[in-house]
């Protein structure tokens, strides 16, 4: 019962922050541009101001599906961001170019985070199997060995979680410092609806983190013999 309570928080909780991220993003999506550049448009901009030549800027499907993938050297924009001319898609194109400015210097918590990638792939599909087939075992038997690798595993998703924030929020100081002082954002209604619609997004892996951790917790406690489920 302790599990679901966490996880039904940790989804409301989740749920609010969307659907609040959503809200500020079409609200400054009303905010439209002085200068009339596009999100495409500032994302180029902002990769010439930073001397990078090797990144392309491509439009995705989807609504907040953006992304930078350093693999291929692509930011790519959702269909909402790519050619629109406001605030919100002003600030999500420069926060993904910071993605971009981060792996051009060598930015050591996106490095870290990029070496994380192949443990977490492999943790996130054993995950759920270790875990519950741990506790099962753990019932039957009080072996707790299988357990304590799938809390193992866990720990490495939450890590990559909070490995995930610096990462974030300096995508978005870089994004905020370029945009005002490069002067692509005209006036302060322009600036504050960019800040206040990245403030919303880094929400999201705020929750993202701290539901990975409360969830951990609660797995190491069965190890610990202090749960009462």
């Amino acid at each position: 019962m302790s599990y679901y309570l966490i996880i039904g928080a940790v989804f409301i909780i989740s749920m609010i922050v969307q659907n609040r991220l959503r809200s500020k993003f079409a609200h400054y999506s009303n905010v439209h541009l002085q200068n009339g550049m596009s999100g495409k448009e500032i994302a180029e901009k902002m990769l010439r101001d930073n001397g990078i030549q090797d990144v392309q800027v491509i439009s995705v499907p989807g609504q907040l599906t953006d992304h930078y993938n350093p693999q291929n050297k692509t930011i790519n924009l959702s269909e909402g961001v790519y050619m629109q001319r406001n605030a919100a898609a002003a600030a999500v194109a420069a926060h993904e170019t910071g993605h971009a400015v981060q792996h051009a210097v060598g930015y050591s918590m996106l490095q870290l985070r990029s070496k994380m990638v192949p443990a977490v792939n492999i943790s996130s599909r054993l995950l759920q199997f270790v875990l519950m087939a741990g506790i099962l075992v753990m019932a039957t038997s009080g072996n707790k060995t299988l357990l304590l690798a799938g809390v193992i595993l866990f720990a490495v998703t939450t890590l990559f979680a909070f490995v995930t924030l610096p990462v974030e929020y300096d995508a978005s100081n870089r994004a905020l410092a370029w945009l005002r002082s490069s002067g692509t954002l005209a006036n302060n209604a322009e600036y504050e609806g960019a800040q206040d619609s990245l403030k919303w997004a880094a929400r999201t892996y705020v929750v993202a983190a701290l539901g990975s951790l409360a969830q951990l917790i609660y797995f190491a406690s069965l190890l610990t013999g202090r749960s009462s489920d």
